[in-house]
């Protein structure tokens, strides 16, 4: 059974076996041991990811051959990463004030019902954030200590130290730089290749991680809720499933069905861990061995979406905002809610890329916009299963700017051959 097909069997177990057992059944701890399973798996993606995305983007830079390279590599990187996120709060924006699920009839939504108060939980992360923090990215692109970011996986500083390794590698004129190389090289491949180990026991930690969802929570927690997050998951189906495979066709004139075909592991993982950087290591081996991207691309776009392009979060984050207003009775204005666009795409560069950490954010535009954030007891009813959409458009939006980034640079065989039965690993299990 091809991998894709054994996820979505796993999440169908999930769902099913985690609504009826729930979190414990005859005496076993079955939440426990959900949650140390899915841990394990969860755990060993992450341990995956310093070294295959320093490996990576090392290897890929120096390949490109050249500071100008990189240059336009980036240039057209960040291009596509401003748009998608723009397109995907603009879409949030649309649907929000087409259908204000925030509102009941003619009336705010606090008017007919009772808004929860502020969990503990969501106390904790808002304690000493400020909205400068968001404002300081930039800052924490030069780590003092590259090994100090590693272990805190500080993203954006071990990106710009590999860029600038691998620029560095092209112009150094030693001879033992082809050694530096082939070092960097055999680091990638070795990383690809434990990555297709843990692919194997993928099945069992989705299954862990989704019916531990369910189990806690129950699909039923949705009923008061069902509006706004039938609302938020139509945006991220428009935003998904209309503007990113158009903007793949105009540019590539590629089959987004093909492309969705090639990516489908990689958005199920998503899906399920519902961390974008956890979902890298997958995300990189789809592309390259399913859609043909070649590894020096995907190696420098992919782990600079995963850090700073977070479509499925700005969206969430605007749409989340005004449903706040819309609930409490606040008539924003237009150029309210042009603020609340400016800061979404703002914060959502900021927040990291693991579960749920677009609530603090989320916190931080409320703050300036002077909303309560007691409301904000309503979104965590909802926030889990959200998550794990939102993300996995994360991870599709990354992946489409990696296919558009690979062909404006004249990379010919992009999803031409992705058949999954004639891919490395298949050839590679005979």
């Amino acid at each position: 059974m091809a991998l894709h097909w054994q996820i979505l069997t796993a999440l169908a177990a999930a769902f099913l076996i985690g609504g009826l057992f729930g979190t414990e059944a005859a005496g076993i701890p079955l939440g426990s041991i959900y949650a140390f399973v899915g841990g394990l798996f969860l755990d060993a993606l992450k341990m995956l990811i310093v070294p295959l995305i320093t490996a990576s983007i090392i290897t890929g830079v120096a390949s490109i051959g050249s500071a100008g390279g990189v240059g336009r590599m980036a240039g057209r990187t960040a291009i596509y990463y401003l748009f998608s996120t723009a397109m995907a709060v603009t879409t949030a924006l649309l649907v929000m004030n087409l259908f204000q699920p925030g509102m009941s009839g003619d009336q705010p939504l606090s008017e007919t019902a009772d808004l929860p108060p502020i969990g503990d939980e969501v106390s904790g992360r808002l304690e000493g954030k400020e909205l400068s923090e968001f404002f300081n990215i930039l800052r924490d692109m030069v780590p003092p200590n590259i090994v100090e970011a590693g272990a805190d996986a500080q993203m954006l500083g071990l990106i710009f130290f590999s860029v600038l390794f691998g620029i560095a590698l092209t112009r150094a004129t030693s001879p033992g730089m082809q050694t530096v190389k082939e070092f960097w090289a055999g680091v990638q491949d070795v990383m690809i290749q434990i990555t297709h180990w843990v692919m194997r026991v993928a099945p069992i930690g989705v299954f862990a991680l989704v019916a531990g969802v369910i189990a806690e929570s129950g699909v039923s927690v949705l009923l008061p809720m069902l509006d706004f997050f039938f609302v938020v998951v139509l945006g991220l189906a428009i935003h998904a499933l209309v503007v990113l495979p158009l903007a793949l066709w105009l540019i590539t004139r590629r089959s987004p069905i093909a492309f969705i075909r090639a990516m489908w592991p990689a958005l199920l993982v998503a899906f399920s861990t519902s961390s974008s950087a956890g979902t890298l290591p997958i995300t990189l081996q789809a592309l390259t061995q399913r859609a043909g991207v070649s590894r020096e691309t995907a190696s420098f776009v992919l782990p600079l979406g995963a850090t700073i392009n977070m479509d499925g979060t700005a969206l969430y984050e605007c749409a989340a905002v005004l449903f706040i207003a819309q609930a409490y009775g606040v008539d924003l204005s237009l150029s309210m809610q042009l603020l609340i666009v400016v800061l979404a795409l703002v914060t959502s560069i900021g927040v990291a890329a693991v579960p749920s950490a677009s609530l603090v954010a989320i916190a931080l535009i409320l703050g300036v916009l002077g909303l309560p954030l007691e409301a904000m007891g309503l979104l965590l009813v909802v926030d889990r299963l959200l998550d794990m959409l939102r993300t996995s458009v994360n991870v599709y939006s990354d992946a489409t700017g990696a296919v558009i980034v690979a062909r404006l640079r004249g990379e010919d065989r992009i999803l031409m051959d992705t058949r999954p039965e004639e891919t490395p690993e298949a050839i590679e299990r005979g």
